[in-house]
Order: C-alpha cells, then sequence, then structure tokens
C-alpha cells in the first residue's frame, strides 16, 4: 500500500506535512453533510463551520498520533483525496481517550462530541468483531469529484485492509445514496439501518478477502 499505482494517480500514506491540505479536503467535503450538520448544529453557519473545522483538525491529528493509517490519493504530487480509518487498536466510542475528548468538547462543544462518540459506539455495536476498522472519513478535491476516483480512493482503502492480518473487514456509515452506490459496488454490504442524530442512513461493511 506504500505505492499503489491506480492509472495515473498514487495511494500512499500521508505526512505530517501532508495534513494541513487533508484538513481543507475534508472540510469542503462534508461540508454540507446531513450527520455533521445535525450533530454540530448549522442554526449559525460561522460556528458551525468553525465547530467542523475543530472536529476534523483534532480527529485527524488523533489519527496520526495513534498511527491509523491516513491514506491520500495524489496526482503527481498534488494530493486529491483522503481516506481515513481507525481500527479497534485504539479505544473507541465511549472508550475514547480523555485527551481526546477534552479538545473535541473545547472545539466543539460537548452536545457535539457526545454525538460524535455515539455514533462511533452505534457503528461498534454492528461490526462483526472487534478486528474491524471504521472509515472515519473518505473524500476528494471539489474540482476532482464525478471522474471516478471516489471508487479508486474506496479500492486503495480496500487494497490496504485486505493486506491487515488483524483485521476481519472495515464499517461505515452512509446517509447520501450516492454515496451508497459507490461503497456497494466495491464490495461493502448494508449490516444495518441506524439513524445517527436523527440522521437516517445505513451501516456498510467489507470483509476481507
Amino acid at each position: 500500500m506504500d505505492n499503489t499505482t491506480l492509472d495515473n494517480l498514487r495511494a500512499v500514506y500521508l505526512t505530517a506535512e501532508d495534513l494541513r491540505v487533508a484538513a481543507s479536503i475534508l472540510y469542503n467535503a462534508y461540508h454540507d453533510d446531513a450527520y455533521f450538520m445535525e450533530a454540530l448544529g448549522q442554526q449559525d453557519t460561522q460556528q458551525y463551520e468553525q465547530k467542523l473545522r475543530a472536529a476534523i483538525r483534532e480527529e485527524l491529528n488523533e489519527l496520526w498520533q495513534q498511527e491509523q493509517p491516513l491514506i491520500g490519493l495524489f496526482d503527481q504530487a498534488r494530493l486529491i483525496g483522503v481516506a481515513c480509518v481507525i481500527t479497534q487498536q485504539v479505544p473507541l466510542g465511549e472508550a475514547r481517550y480523555w485527551h481526546w475528548r477534552l479538545k473535541m468538547v473545547l472545539g466543539t462543544g460537548w452536545k457535539s462530541t457526545q454525538s460524535l462518540i455515539n455514533k462511533e459506539t452505534r457503528i461498534l455495536e454492528h461490526l462483526p468483531s472487534n478486528k474491524c476498522g471504521i472509515l472515519q472519513f473518505i473524500a476528494l478535491s471539489p474540482n476532482e469529484q464525478n471522474k471516478g476516483y471516489g471508487a479508486k480512493l474506496i479500492q486503495a482503502v480496500l487494497s490496504w485492509c485486505d493486506e491487515q492480518p488483524n483485521l476481519d473487514g472495515i464499517g461505515v456509515f452512509v446517509s447520501n445514496s450516492r454515496h451508497h452506490g459507490v461503497f456497494v459496488q466495491q464490495g461493502f454490504c448494508s449490516i444495518a439501518q441506524v439513524d445517527m442524530a436523527n440522521v437516517a442512513g445505513e451501516i456498510l461493511f467489507y470483509t476481507k478477502k
């Protein structure tokens, strides 16, 4: 997975220098996401945008510190896509570390932090084993969407998953029907219908080959 060639693209692990651009890509992609709009509260646009930036920043930093897979899709030297996986090798949901909780509360507020924790807990409840990952984020730069690159980014994640001896598969919560179709085409199956922060969606799961 260190250098997977996808046509003219490369899927590689992100470096510390890539995190700022990765955060920008994720922010733009998730700005209008139904779950985040409900969880973070979109009534005040400026506050919502600040909370979203904080949530993405803190989660990226935590994933980096915990040495979780952050996969970037590059067009030559240009980062155009990001996928972030967290595994059950680190505490998740209600077991999240106190320092993550504190930073997330300071950035997004107590209610929003609890919503993020509850979402993770709900996903964990439906995963088939304690050796599964969760796809926390997956996004493309706005100008690179609708080119088939999303499928290629998912394929890179699944290639990584297939190589992990201690992983049974990867789960993801999906509330967008268009995204749902892309995941299913790549081998994900629905394992539960759930509501997250009053947003209806499904937990999809990929079983490692």
